[in-house]
């Protein structure tokens, strides 16, 4: 018996390292490119332990709940750690990364969260970019969320460690992330003695036995499927053009808020401003005496595929996540998920107008450059 998925030709170190250069291309950068064996916890946790050690000093910027965990593994790793957090409906500014420096000249690394899914927010990274080279610090940034929604651009803002994922805005695996790595970022690695070294977590190992050894023999058998899922994602990217499809992301979160408010009922967007608003998922806050996760659970009942979640934690309190995303980036992703929770925001006698979100989602749509199907 054969399986298409099973009985493939191993993956070869020049289809691996292909599949490289497309993420190199995709995020438009000369520096190296590793695609890491696992969830993109591996390469965010690697590279921070890889860069920072006792002697560093750190600005770890918190607007959402991985900030606050890539400050947990600076502190873990011997860092020194300032943070500066701002509240989950907004996003930071330039001005209060500056005002953290002069408060604190002695800041060599930057931690910063591009888009956080998990709260609907965006930070303005090539404005922060400026600040951080100004500084000369190490800027290491998680863009796992926003990459494919919105641009990601590590040479340009002086991104030195930018991971990224393919399980949200790119519409492809889980299983496979990378990292994007520069000479400053390789340097501050080789000089740190508690950097990883034999370890699964250690970026230095791979650039020695890969990048180093010119990408000519893979250091262990490649998670096989998870890297034709990332080509064939990248390849789709690349077809459609990546405007178009952070295009399509913006379309929907745009749609998701302007719905979101004509339909009533108390559900109004979490993040304040559309600025600040993520174009990989919006976050809508729900009315006094509603439990998110209850809302929720009721609306998937009508269509468990709808890319509705509750907020993690104390959020499933009052936080829905619309997750369009990937190939939920789609006027009926949004409309389905608007509906699905007007329908059970009306059950608990609460006074919606789905007419009026329909209008609003389909008008929001038709004003970007995506035309509306």
């Amino acid at each position: 018996m054969t399986h298409p998925f099973l009985d493939l030709p191993p993956l070869s170190a020049e289809r691996f390292a292909a599949i490289e250069d497309a993420v190199a291309r995709l995020l438009d950068t000369r520096q190296d490119v590793l695609v890491t064996q696992g969830e993109a916890l591996l390469p965010l946790e690697g590279a921070i332990r890889a860069a920072a050690g006792p002697g560093t000093v750190a600005l770890n910027v918190i607007t959402g709940p991985y900030g606050q965990t890539f400050g947990n593994w600076l502190r873990d790793a011997g860092a020194t750690v300032h943070d500066v957090s701002v509240p989950f409906h907004t996003a930071v500014t330039a001005e209060q990364i500056r005002e953290a420096f002069a408060a604190h000249p002695e800041i060599d690394f930057v931690s910063l969260v591009h888009a956080e899914a998990a709260t609907g927010n965006t930070n303005p990274v090539a404005e922060i970019g400026e600040a951080v080279r100004e500084q000369g610090a190490l800027f290491y940034l998680d863009a796992v969320a926003s990459v494919g929604a919105e641009p990601v651009l590590p040479d340009a803002w002086g991104v030195d460690l930018c991971v990224i994922g393919a399980q949200k805005a790119m519409g492809g695996p889980a299983g496979v992330s990378a990292i994007s790595v520069s000479e400053r970022a390789w340097a501050r690695m080789a000089a740190n003695p508690k950097a990883p070294r034999r370890s699964y977590l250690s970026l230095l190992d791979w650039k020695e036995r890969w990048i180093d050894a010119g990408r000519k023999a893979l250091p262990h058998a490649p998670a096989q499927l998870e890297m034709l899922a990332l080509e064939a994602c990248l390849e789709r990217i690349e077809s459609a053009g990546p405007a178009t499809v952070m295009a399509r992301h913006r379309s929907a979160a745009l749609a998701s808020r302007a719905g979101a408010v004509a339909l009533g009922g108390g559900l109004a967007p979490y993040v304040h401003e559309e600025r600040d608003a993520a174009p990989v998922a919006t976050t809508l806050r729900v009315p006094s005496g509603v439990v998110a996760s209850e809302l929720v659970a009721r609306a998937l009942e009508s269509d468990p595929a709808l890319p509705l979640a509750a907020g993690g934690g104390a959020l499933a309190k009052e936080m829905i996540r619309v997750n369009h995303y990937g190939p939920d980036a789609t006027p009926g992703a949004v409309l389905g998920s608007l509906a699905a929770l007007g329908a059970a925001l009306a059950e608990k006698g609460t006074q919606v107008d789905p007419v009026a979100a329909r209008r609003a989602v389909e008008s929001a749509w038709r004003q970007t450059p995506v035309a509306f199907s």
